[in-house]
């Protein structure tokens, strides 16, 4: 399985990032053409771990996402259900505590997390409304969620030529440079597909969180959504 529908069956899903797991973080930063490690630095920013924190990481795939809060002294879990991604990240980061779990249901306690944060991963869990609700669930009260997600570009034109670079020209860079390149024609159409700015904090809203907020990036391609747990 090197692609998985929209309808993202947990096992179709989990399978293709099996497939891709060895040069995913490479192949991410071609396709974004070093974007990537932009977004993931205001993400660091956005969550503001301090020393003796706990923040679940969701979606970590290999640990590289989380080495920030792991420098900044914060205790990160890096969660993914993706067990070809949690082993390519133990040969990397063998100190760090990569876990297995669903997003749907995660395998952590109540109120066990200062913070919470997912990154290009939500639009691949099957139930995004039950994602939230379980990030909520494991937060404790007064803490803060990060979600880092492709979004839609607000200026129209920008839009156009993004729309056209994610279905004509990312399929051909990613065959030159992933051993999957079916998987990122996925990503491409889960992009496409997946709700805009104000529809995600409505969904947050309605998971539970308070003050919610987003701000994009690269012109609305990344959009950085922010909550509380009251």
């Amino acid at each position: 399985m090197t692609r998985a529908t929209l309808d993202k069956q947990p096992h179709e899903v989990a399978s293709m990032f099996d497939d891709v797991a060895a040069n995913y973080d490479l192949t991410n930063d071609v396709l974004s053409l070093g974007q990537d490690r932009r977004w993931r630095k205001e993400v660091a920013k956005a969550v503001g771990a301090r020393p003796g924190q706990k923040v679940l990481d969701l979606a970590a795939g290999t640990g590289t996402s989380s080495l920030p809060f792991a420098r900044s002294g914060a205790f990160v879990v890096p969660c993914d259900f993706s067990l070809g991604m949690l082993r390519e990240g133990k040969k990397r980061h063998p100190w760090l505590p990569l876990t297995a779990g669903d997003a749907t249901r995660l395998p952590f306690r109540d109120d066990a997390f200062d913070a919470v944060t997912i990154s290009f991963g939500l639009r691949n869990v099957q139930d995004t409304d039950a994602a939230l609700r379980e990030l909520y669930r494991v937060t404790r009260p007064g803490g803060r969620v990060v979600i880092c997600e492709f979004s839609h570009p607000t200026w129209a034109p920008f839009r156009t030529v993004y729309e056209e670079y994610l279905m004509r020209a990312l399929p051909p860079v990613a065959r030159a440079v992933s051993s999957s390149p079916d998987a990122y024609v996925y990503l491409a159409e889960s992009i496409q597909s997946w709700p805009d700015q104000p529809t995600l904090a409505g969904l947050l809203k309605k998971a539970g969180w308070s003050k919610v907020a987003w701000r994009n990036l690269t012109g609305g391609i990344v959009a950085l959504h922010r909550g509380t747990k009251a």
